[in-house]
Parts: C-alpha cells; sequence; structure tokens
C-alpha cells in the first residue's frame, strides 16, 4: 500500500477540488439563474483536472521512480489515480447533492421540463443522485484512464 499512497493522496486531493468547484459552480449561479449553460460552464473544471494529473504523475516519477519514468509507468500510476477518484466520486456527489447545492435536481429538472427538453420521466430517470453518482465514477474512470494515456507521454523520463 505505500506505493499508492501518492496516488491516494491524488485522488482525495481531486475529491476536494471537485467540492471546491461544485461551490463555485453554486455560487456563481451556475446551479440556479445560469442553469442552462452549466452543461458547457462545467467543462471549465477541466484544465483543472489535468493540471492534478501532472502534478500527481510528476510526484510519482520524482518520489517513487527516482526521476525517471517510463509510460507504462505514468500510466499505470494515473490509472489508479483514476480509480480512487472513482471509488471516492459517490460520496462526492453524495455532499454535492445533499449540502452544497440540495435544490439542484429540482432547479435542472423545472428547467429541463419547461424548455421540453426532456419528457417528466425522461427527467425522473436522468436527473437523480443515484444516476449522477454513477455518471461521476464512470467519468473519473474513464475520463482519468484518457487523460493518464495522454498526460504519461509527457511525463516519462529515461534515466541519464
Amino acid at each position: 500500500m505505500k506505493n499508492l499512497q501518492i496516488e491516494f493522496k491524488w485522488a482525495i486531493i481531486f475529491t476536494i477540488a471537485t467540492l471546491a468547484w461544485m461551490l463555485l459552480e453554486k455560487t456563481l449561479g451556475w446551479h440556479d439563474e445560469q442553469i442552462a449553460n452549466h452543461d458547457w460552464l462545467t467543462l471549465l473544471f477541466l484544465p483543472f483536472i489535468i493540471l492534478m494529473y501532472v502534478l500527481a504523475l510528476r510526484e510519482k516519477r520524482r518520489r517513487y521512480y527516482n526521476k525517471t519514468i517510463t509510460w507504462r509507468q505514468a500510466f499505470l500510476s494515473g490509472l489508479i489515480v483514476s480509480i480512487f477518484a472513482a471509488a471516492l466520486s459517490p460520496l462526492a456527489q453524495y455532499i454535492t447533492h445533499n449540502y452544497i447545492t440540495p435544490e439542484f435536481f429540482v432547479k435542472v429538472k423545472d428547467y429541463s421540463v419547461t424548455n421540453n427538453l426532456m419528457t417528466v420521466n425522461a427527467v425522473n430517470d436522468y436527473y437523480n443522485i443515484n444516476n449522477y453518482m454513477m455518471q461521476a465514477a464512470l467519468s473519473s474512470l474513464i475520463g482519468g484512464t484518457l487523460i493518464s494515456a495522454i498526460v504519461a507521454i509527457f511525463m516519462r523520463r529515461k534515466t541519464n
């Protein structure tokens, strides 16, 4: 487990950053007045996600692999961060939708039905805590794997 401490630490940092981002979204009105723009505004968090993976893999390279790392080692490290982050994401969703923005589902459902974007049944199936927990876990895993593969290209260092 000692060799996974860095990955676990960065998964926790990622989860805390996600919660901070949700608080920022709520504060900026992206969960109520600006809910129509919520989908694309949330993409603004992507550079921060990439930065966290860069920092995690850089730390792994420096502290664990003695400043040299192969693409495979970096990718596997990023994959482990993704797995840990995916495991923590349901907790982050629970905190988000019960404490940070408990009215989010009501507002997004109202907006979607009022603007004829979805039917009432589709809205109820899509916008609920269980579905969001599953989506968060899957997107953390899939997105993190993809980001890890790309970031690993830039993190690799050969021995001198």
